[in-house]
């Protein structure tokens, strides 16, 4: 079956940018530019409109930055970051982007990025397709890890930890290191028994041992920090389960 394109959108205020991106587009026959944004609150009203599959993000733009746009949006696409400056690429990559294309790029590395892009994307498919033929609250599922799909139980999963574009899922005997999005997962693992306590860490609550200050300890022994973002919201968990 042949293989939908990627809708993409541009979002940078340099058009000479624009035109690097949708020329090299053309040589690549599952990307397609349906929409262009010189600024990110232009990009932002576009969204409202259209659903797109990936954005190409620029950071320093007039008004609002790349990654503050990000932190914005409450539904990503995925992101490729197309940036002259190296220095924003950890935080970028904390923001669960699929690729950081340092300007000026060569076509092969815009390539890589937007087959990662397609691959995440097939990813998704696949366990879409895998899942419509169990219960509607699936007991496992199957991770990509190391060119194999890997089934896990659910009740068996620790806790999940983002690390760059890539997932930790951690059983009790280590972990499977997959290129998903901790957003993907948070998507799909039932609540309430799955829970985030930070921006990069998603626990099961039946393998928690206690809460101490702001970190969770596991009962494999693991101490997990508690987002600042989280910590009320995990302290009202708490509260409600206390007898």
């Amino acid at each position: 079956m042949e293989s939908l394109k990627l809708k993409a959108l541009i979002v940078d205020d340099e058009p000479l940018a624009h035109d690097v991106i949708i020329r090299f587009a053309k040589d690549v026959p599952d990307l397609e530019i349906i929409g262009q944004s010189f600024l990110a609150l232009d990009a932002l009203e576009f969204l409202k409109h259209q659903s797109v599959d990936l954005i190409f993000l620029d950071i320093q733009m007039p008004k609002l930055k790349g990654l503050e746009f990000l932190r914005l949006l409450d539904n990503k696409p995925m992101v490729i970051i197309t940036s002259a400056y190296e220095k924003y690429a950890l935080e970028s990559f904390d923001l669960e982007v699929i690729d950081y294309l340092l300007k000026p790029y060569r076509f092969d590395r815009f390539l890589k990025a937007v087959r990662r892009a397609s691959d995440q994307r097939q990813l998704k498919v696949t366990q879409s397709s895998i899942e419509s033929q169990e219960d509607s609250s699936p007991q496992q599922l199957f991770i990509k890890s190391d060119k194999r799909f890997i089934q896990i139980q659910i009740e068996n999963i620790y806790y999940l930890e983002s690390h760059g574009n890539y997932v930790k899922v951690w059983q009790k005997e280590g972990f499977h290191l997959t290129p998903k999005t901790l957003q993907s997962f948070e998507n799909l693992l039932p609540a309430p028994a799955f829970f985030r306590i930070h921006k990069s860490t998603i626990v099961n609550k039946r393998y928690i041992d206690y809460l101490e200050g702001n970190q969770i300890r596991m009962q494999n022994g693991t101490m997990l920090n508690i987002g600042r973002n989280h910590r009320q919201r995990v302290k009202q968990w708490i509260t409600e389960q206390e007898l």
